[in-house]
């Protein structure tokens, strides 16, 4: 049996790959970059080259796949409307209809459900789309990515400092590493099921920003603290940093502090993965 996997040079499309790699399975690695086909094949891949807006490409890729992976690549600054996700949505789902795996499994999101338009919402338009498929599909649903804090290593390093959006400080939110995402998928695709799957994936405990603060404080072994970014001054920040639409990325923010960004099932149902805030941390630190 062959796994298709999309994203597979990222983080996550990556340990998806190896977790399943070291367990013997045979994988395609479905990517757009011929320069970085080199090292998948090396480790054992068959290669495809396709990318997310090639239907004829991503049929070829898929064809003969007991299962695909799918992984949409992040767009922080959608167009109005979510155009772009829309047109990769389109292509990828005219794909797997012609090629038709035996199962897909997609990363999705924490709060797909929202009706509140933010930038999660893409994922919603993927779910919408994929959920019509007629072979058996699972939506992972992650939670915050700890690995988001690697943009807090160099002010926790310099200045014992972290900057949070995420508020209020001592609020505990639903995180997870990627390597429990990577692990969930990864098993996800060699299970059999029927029809439309949710999984949804946090990490041992929920974490707030004052936590994150104190395991760099441990890691470093300096103090460390966070603070909070004024909500009255996203926008600005955003903007000098190149955004065009920034207000998807607020409204998602506001969603996580104010609660309505929230697992389906909330923190009873959902899967906890075992990689502890510590050591996802100490891997940003290398």
């Amino acid at each position: 049996m062959q796994y298709a996997i999309t994203g597979i040079t990222g983080t996550v499309g990556g340990e998806v790959a190896r977790n399943l790699l070291a367990t013997g399975r045979s994988v395609r690695a479905v990517l757009r970059d011929r320069e970085k086909a080199g090292s998948w094949a090396d480790r054992g891949c068959d290669v495809a080259l396709a990318s997310l807006e090639d239907v004829a490409a991503l049929t070829r890729a898929f064809t003969g796949s007991e299962s695909a992976f799918i992984l949409l690549p992040a767009n922080f600054d959608p167009a109005p409307g979510f155009t772009e996700v829309k047109t990769l949505v389109s292509a990828v789902r005219a794909a797997l209809e012609a090629s038709r795996p035996a199962r897909v499994v997609c990363i999705s999101t924490i709060g797909a459900q929202a009706t509140t338009e933010n930038l999660l919402s893409q994922l919603a338009v993927m779910e919408q789309a994929f959920g019509e498929l007629p072979m058996p599909i699972a939506f992972l649903r992650p939670a915050w990515f700890i690995e988001n804090a690697r943009w807090d290593v160099a002010s926790a390093r310099e200045n014992g400092t972290i900057q949070s959006f995420l508020q209020p400080l001592d609020k505990r939110f639903p995180m997870v590493a990627t390597a429990d995402i990577a692990s969930v998928a990864a098993r996800l695709l060699q299970e059999t099921w029927t029809g439309r799957r949710i999984v949804e994936l946090e990490g041992p405990a929920r974490v707030s920003p004052n936590d994150i603060a104190a395991a760099f404080s441990r890691l470093l072994g300096k103090p460390v603290r966070a603070e909070v970014v004024a909500r009255e001054t996203w926008e600005g920040l955003f903007r000098a940093q190149g955004m065009t639409n920034p207000t998807p990325r607020m409204r998602m923010l506001d969603g996580f502090n104010e609660g309505w960004l929230e697992f389906e099932a909330g923190l009873a149902g959902s899967v906890k993965g075992t990689t502890p805030l510590d050591a996802t941390l100490k891997t940003l630190l290398v």
